[in-house]
């Protein structure tokens, strides 16, 4: 083999590289921007979602004439949604604090409805107090900071 076969050899093999290169640098931009429209269009479906129940529950309220205590606390758990879809929007980070708000949200309006049918105390209204109590201190234990300086 001459030394202008290898020349062209090698010139042939680097054009095939920076072809791969090039093809693998469109697939990861294209894969990107798929997966960002994915992302947002799953958020809009959510807070989308979140909206027209909130809405609906509250025109239901209003129909109604009046509203129950269950009724007042749901849309504290559609705000709290709204709140993490609006934050995962922003920062892409699932703030684990608001779910925890939502289930603690949730149980209160279980025990509130529970304590409105039975009017006895039972070991639900125990246990739903308890899971209220510990997602409560979890709040306390995912707030504390750090103390070697990071989060």
């Amino acid at each position: 083999m001459t030394s202008d076969q290898r020349q062209e050899r090698h010139m042939k093999q680097q054009w095939i590289h920076r072809l791969r290169e090039g093809t693998n640098d469109l697939a990861d931009g294209l894969g990107s921007l798929l997966a960002g429209a994915f992302h947002y269009l799953g958020l809009f479906a959510i807070g989308a979602t979140v909206a027209w129940s909130a809405v609906t529950a509250f025109l239901r309220m209003a129909a109604q004439g009046h509203a129950s205590i269950d009724d007042i606390l749901l849309p504290f758990i559609y705000l709290e949604l709204g709140a993490m879809v609006g934050i995962y929007f922003k920062t892409n980070l699932m703030p684990v604090r608001c779910l925890i708000y939502i289930a603690i949200t949730a149980l209160s309006r279980l025990l509130i409805s529970d304590i409105q049918a039975h009017h006895q105390p039972d070991m639900g209204i125990l246990l739903a107090s308890g899971a209220i109590l510990l997602l409560a201190l979890s709040t306390l234990v995912i707030r504390r900071p750090d103390k070697t300086g990071g989060n």
